[in-house]
């Protein structure tokens, strides 16, 4: 597997819609960054936010869960309580190629304040909005920016596409829109 560098990235974008709405560059300005960058794709996250909470004493699970687990914020920042996470989805919306796997990665400035991003690979052929788990590791409240970098995206290229993909599969996930959660 190679790593896709940006004049790959882009042209995908461009060509196969891999990645809507593209941005071609690294944007900074007075934001935390996000776009293109060398070697991967700094997405941001939208402004719907899923924070966690125990007000209910509700349990999460993976086979049984159910939205008392926690309460739903829309706006400009969510703040995520101490030793607590957050659901959230990307801005962007990615269409990933048969031959492609993708990594994500939480942005520094992010980790720097302990706040660590979670996502599982896009697997081959799998679209939708991406999913981000945001968990707040510290003592403290923290807070996460809406329509900003969040994470960034690393595009890994197979020597060949893989017998079979994730839309070979009906995947549970493919298509997603807007916050998904736990499904079985």
């Amino acid at each position: 597997m190679s790593l896709l560098p940006d004049h790959r990235i882009r042209e995908l974008a461009l060509t196969k819609g891999m990645i809507e709405p593209f941005v071609d560059r690294q944007t900074r300005e007075g934001v935390i960054s996000y776009g293109l960058s060398s070697y991967g794709y700094d997405a941001r996250v939208a402004p719907e936010f899923r924070i966690f909470t125990n007000v209910d004493s509700a349990v999460v699970d993976p086979k049984n869960f159910t939205a008392t687990s926690f309460v739903e914020r829309d706006g400009d920042s969510c703040v995520i309580p101490p030793n607590s996470f957050a659901l959230a989805r990307t801005v962007e919306y990615f269409r990933i190629p048969r031959d492609v796997l993708v990594i994500c990665l939480g942005k520094s400035t992010y980790a720097r304040c302990g706040m660590i991003v979670n996502v599982t690979p896009l697997e081959p052929e799998w679209e939708g909005h991406v999913t981000l788990e945001i968990s707040n590791t510290t003592p403290l409240p923290a807070r996460v920016y809406a329509n900003e970098g969040l994470c960034q995206f690393l595009f890994l290229q197979g020597q060949e596409a893989p017998e079979i993909s994730y839309a070979d599969r009906q995947g549970k996930y493919m298509g997603q829109r807007g916050v998904t959660l736990p499904r079985l």
